[in-house]
């Protein structure tokens, strides 16, 4: 992905190779900032007051200062006017700014999207299951992001597209940067928000849509088996909407190929975004 824009709170839209983040800033030293990344559709930010929401959530959590949302929401249009493109990515950065000196950084960067999405969603994506110990800022969109990437790469190195984050009991979670789901018949089941796992606003969006789509969503502790035998399965994310699973573990689920309900709830998400089905 390539960095097209980038706005600063204090100082409004810098050019993108702009130095904005101090060495001794406390988000670069010790992890103290959140983020939230969401799609751009047309030169609108797709459910931006949700993801506000959800960042000042991750705030609360890393003991921030309440992000001042309205200059929030004005920075990011700014910025996404600023890119050009009517297509990106948007990210929310909020730190807690240079180390002892109180006052936050507020950033809003626009992004390409990145290149292989459509392709991904045709063949469908595989999976490695991953061993995961949650920490205590589970749930939240923390810079302190090493372990999930350190997932990925452990998924990559066995040759998998992505991870499947499973609790030692089994349990599955989450993968490391999208909400997990799969289908039996007309039921689509994902791990509960009582479970350390990332209320996904995607994830939210499709609840709101499944019934629509002929589908019931349902909430709850699944055993990593019974995704095996399901009937098809899919991860959800802002950046990725809705991406199918051909594989996981080298072991086919639904068949080996994507699935009729992510197809579908793609179609649906796309039309809640106003937007057409499809990049190409």
């Amino acid at each position: 992905m390539t960095l097209l824009a980038l706005a600063e709170l204090a100082h409004g839209v810098l050019d993108p190779a702009a130095p904005v983040l101090h060495a001794d800033d406390e988000g670069v030293l010790r992890g103290r900032a959140v983020f939230e990344t969401l799609r751009v559709y047309g030169g609108t930010p797709f459910k931006l007051e949700a993801h506000l929401e959800r960042f000042g959530a991750s705030a609360r959590r890393l003991r921030l200062p309440e992000p001042p949302y309205g200059e929030f929401a004005t920075t990011a249009l700014a910025a996404v006017r600023a890119g050009g493109q009517p297509d990106v990515t948007l990210r929310l950065l909020w730190t807690a700014g240079r180390e002892g000196s109180g006052a936050p950084l507020g950033l809003a960067l626009i992004s390409t999207l990145p290149p292989d999405l459509e392709d991904l969603r045709s063949r469908g994506l595989t999976l490695a299951v991953v061993r995961w110990a949650p920490g205590a800022l589970a749930g939240a969109k923390s810079t302190s992001y090493a372990e999930n990437i350190f997932a990925q790469h452990e998924a990559a190195e066995a040759g998998a597209d992505d991870a499947l984050l499973v609790a030692s009991d089994d349990t599955i979670l989450e993968a490391p940067t999208s909400n997990v789901w799969f289908r039996e018949g007309t039921r689509l089941l994902t791990p509960s928000l009582e479970l350390p796992v990332l209320a996904g606003v995607t994830r939210a969006t499709l609840c709101e849509l499944a019934p629509e789509l002929g589908y019931e969503a349902e909430e709850g502790a699944f055993p990593l088996e019974r995704l095996l035998r399901s009937d098809e399965v899919f991860l959800t994310s802002s950046v990725r909407e809705v991406a199918p699973v051909v594989a996981v573990n080298g072991r086919a689920v639904g068949g080996g190929s994507p699935g009729p309900a992510s197809a579908a709830l793609q179609l649906g998400l796309r039309a809640a975004a106003g937007y057409p089905a499809s990049d190409e």
